[in-house]
């Protein structure tokens, strides 16, 4: 086959997108493309190493609209543009970077990560008994929605009725269809509306969460700046509200799909770390990590990157690349020494890494406990994935059991 599969960031690409992402490794490893939104001249990352290489490399900046070529700037593919979103931790380059991971950093400390841990059973808990009250189930919206949602709202302090206007703000703030560009400020907008809500609310109301931390954090007679608070919030409701159900939904899918390692998860005592890692490594949530822009003219393998250019790391094709795992297709629950990028890599690696690989060791193996028998409700073939450029998620992921186990 001397074309694409599917042409990137097509309906056809988003229920499949490895058969392209194959094909780009193999034939076009830096390929150039038009983004769909505003028909920008774009570069995709397809192997592990490059993906590796590139988010390791500063000359790769993620301050878009420091760096982004006018016509990035002019579509609007600015992540936060014009928002206070633009001097979060997530697209900010060193030193202020630097500056700010440290600060926020200080918020997380193992009495508070400890804590979150009775969060997550607490919630996997609540969620499984409304399952097996319910008989059949939708993974997505009855499991994985709810304990994502609860561990957040938990951690953050946030209002659990306002989840759902989060994730259709989180829809506006990042669309694949061009037609939806004009909403994309507002999405953002009110993202950080909320968070600014929240941080005000704990100033007047502190109480045990992270919220109240960062309103607190300090490092050597630093700390955030209004600004900065809101943004960090911000950027974590953004990091949290969404991407974990996604990956518990991707997980569950995963398992059905291979019953061999659907057993070995409930019968291996100890495996559910190393499965997690393998879970996030065979499909995550994160399809892409953000938008990078060439700080300068720069030769990447052999193709030459204009300055400004915006570079898209693939992370779902780097995570099957069979120059770096064998049988990259096949899930594995047992490999070892397992590096993979379902987390991203570099300084901008998700700030919620430890709670994601928390939730998912709790909940993954938990939900399979209570119904060893679980089992698809729709054909396999009827399932479908949101049309989004950088996450991977099922719309719904509809369930039946004919018994539960406690």
């Amino acid at each position: 086959m001397d074309h694409l599969p599917a042409p990137l960031f097509s309906a056809t690409y988003f229920q499949d997108p490895y058969p392209t992402l194959g094909w780009l490794r193999d034939r076009s490893p830096v390929h150039e493309f038009a983004f769909p939104v505003g028909a920008v001249r774009t570069w995709i990352v397809t192997r592990f190493d490059d993906v590796r290489a590139m988010l390791a490399d500063q000359r790769f900046s993620s301050e878009g609209g420091t760096w982004g070529s006018p016509e990035f700037q002019a579509a609007g593919l600015v992540s936060g543009a014009g928002s206070v979103l633009e001097k979060a931790v997530t697209v900010v380059d060193p030193p202020a970077h630097t500056r700010l991971r440290r600060l926020v950093m200080t918020a997380f400390t193992p009495s508070r990560i400890t804590k979150w841990q009775t969060a997550v059973e607490k919630a996997v808990a609540t969620a499984l008994d409304d399952c097996e009250a319910r008989g059949s189930f939708d993974v997505m919206a009855h499991y994985a929605g709810p304990v994502s949602s609860t561990v957040m709202s938990e951690i953050l302090g946030l209002r659990i009725d306002r989840h759902e206007q989060l994730v259709q703000a989180l829809a506006q703030a990042f669309p694949s269809d061009d037609a939806q560009m004009p909403k994309v400020a507002e999405g953002f907008a009110r993202i950080c509306d909320y968070a600014a809500d929240l941080v005000a609310e704990k100033r007047r109301r502190p109480d045990d969460d992270l919220t109240t931390a960062l309103l607190r954090a300090r490092d050597d007679g630093d700390r955030l700046s209004e600004e900065e608070l809101v943004a960090t919030v911000a950027a974590m409701i953004l990091a949290g509200s969404d991407t974990i159900r996604a990956f518990v939904g991707n997980a569950v899918l995963a398992l059905l799909d291979h019953p061999d390692q659907r057993d070995l998860l409930a019968e291996r005592p100890g495996i559910e770390e190393p499965a997690v890692e393998e879970l996030l490594r065979y499909e995550g949530a994160l399809s892409t990590a953000l938008f990078r822009v060439t700080t300068e003219e720069l030769t990447f393998g052999d193709t030459v990157l204009p300055a400004g250019a915006p570079v898209i790391a693939a992370l779902l094709s780097a995570n099957r690349d069979p120059r770096q795992f064998d049988e990259p297709d096949r899930l594995d629950l047992t490999r070892t020494r397992l590096r993979h990028v379902g987390l991203g890599h570099g300084l901008h690696n998700c700030l919620g890494a430890a709670l994601a690989r928390l939730e998912g060791r709790i909940a993954i193996p938990a939900l399979f406990r209570r119904f060893p028998r679980l089992d698809l409700a729709v054909a396999r073939h009827d399932l479908r994935y949101i049309e989004n450029w950088a996450m991977r998620r099922l719309v719904a992921l509809p369930a039946l059991t004919t018994g539960a186990s406690r």
